[in-house]
């Protein structure tokens, strides 16, 4: 699949994959994060090692994972300056009779309370179901992530149950909450 294939807009926001050219606009955006807000905002990081190099790399990684059908890595973009505010990514679980997929979706903690996410989200998710062929979409959601359930929640997710254990984070086996939503909902 082509990048532009992958390319949506709204009033607002660019959503599309990252090119190399994203590079210092990517890092300035991840040195300008403000410390962490909670215990799922990582907040300021070290970018020392992310190099105009590496960031190369990893790209090759997305166009790789785009190209399996793995993974699908957007950048969201600011059309009044093309700041990078977030991410969202679309991970396929299974294909054959499922057409399953699991949502994930950051917004750096300065660009919080504005709609971003929402807005990203909403047409984040019918790309997925009409150009990347999902029926299914999951968002696997810790337990007390209420900014992301409320999220979930504001796209039109539904809360669907609870899985004991779920992935492995923080040292342990974690529980998460289970949104869904089906294409045609």
């Amino acid at each position: 699949m082509k990048h532009k294939d992958l390319t949506i807009e709204t009033p607002r926001l660019v959503i599309r994959p990252f090119v190399n050219q994203d590079y210092e606009n990517w890092l300035r955006e991840h040195l300008n994060r403000l410390p962490s807000q909670h215990k799922y905002d990582v907040g300021y990081q070290d970018m020392s090692e992310c190099t105009e190099f590496w960031f190369r790399e990893m790209l090759e990684k997305h166009d790789e994972m785009i190209e399996g059908d793995q993974v699908y890595i957007l950048g969201i973009f600011l059309k009044e300056n093309g700041a990078n505010i977030g991410t969202i990514d679309f991970s396929t679980l299974m294909r054959y009779n499922f057409n399953w997929g699991r949502a994930g979706y950051t917004i750096h903690n300065r660009y919080w309370n504005r709609g971003y996410g929402k807005e990203a989200m909403k047409v984040a998710l019918q790309l997925a179901f009409v150009k990347l062929n999902f029926h299914r979409i999951e968002a696997h959601i810790n337990l007390d992530n209420t900014p992301s359930i409320r999220l979930a929640e504001a796209v039109g997710m539904e809360y669907e149950c609870t899985r004991k254990g779920f992935i492995y984070e923080f040292g342990e086996w974690t529980d998460n909450l289970v949104y869904y939503l089906n294409a045609g909902e």
